[in-house]
């Protein structure tokens, strides 16, 4: 696990902010799809991704779901972390995006690091901007974008996450993901076909314009 944490976080943390990670971290592996959390667990612990994507969803009342925002390897939650520190319930649903490996560390370690680590407040304050700005990102686009702009924004931040210009998706998912219905979703994308943005296949959808 050393070697993975050098290589995603050697240029952020001291060796031995490293080594304690290293040390206390528990390493997990999980596959395409997993639910990391749930809306409405107390969360104990805060992921440290080292590779894969992990996509933040929030929840209506009427139980749709609207994507938030993504996080890849380099990056942590700090929506996770402010459950963590508040002993707070979660407001947020994480779900594996790509097959996924990550480090949980415990909310004692994450507030004993605060005050012992520069680099890790650094890092927790940085992660708290980034997100803040997905979050405004993610307001924005739904504010002033129509709904064909937000869909091939969507298609596009999928294939950047997956470093792959072909995303395996349904029409069924794209539509829960933006909070829409399915033949609304299969429409736009027919246009954006037609347009020569996208490619569409059986369950997957090739970008021609990222």
């Amino acid at each position: 696990m050393i070697s993975e944490l050098k290589d995603n976080y050697g240029y952020l943390f001291e060796d031995a902010l490293l080594m304690e990670i290293n040390s206390v971290g528990t390493f997990k592996e999980v596959p395409e799809g997993y639910q990391l959390m749930n809306i409405g667990d107390y969360i104990k612990s805060m992921p440290l991704l080292v590779s894969g994507a992990v996509k933040i969803m929030r929840e209506d009342d009427n139980g749709d779901e609207l994507l938030l925002y993504f996080i890849e390897k380099g990056d942590t939650c700090a929506m996770t972390l402010s459950c963590c520190m508040g002993q707070k319930k979660s407001e947020i649903r994480a779900v594996a995006e790509t097959p996924t490996k990550l480090i949980m560390i415990t909310v004692e370690k994450m507030s004993e690091w605060m005050g012992k680590y520069k680099s890790w407040q650094n890092f927790i304050l940085q992660s708290y901007h980034d997100r803040m700005t997905e979050l405004l990102e993610a307001i924005d686009t739904i504010a002033f974008l129509k709904m064909d702009e937000r869909l091939f924004k969507y298609l596009k931040d999928k294939a950047m996450v997956n470093h792959d210009d072909i995303i395996n998706v349904t029409h069924q998912n794209i539509a829960f993901d933006l909070h829409t219905s399915r033949v609304v979703i299969s429409r736009l994308l027919k246009n954006l076909e037609n347009e020569g943005k996208i490619t569409l296949h059986r369950n997957s959808i090739r970008i021609l314009q990222i």
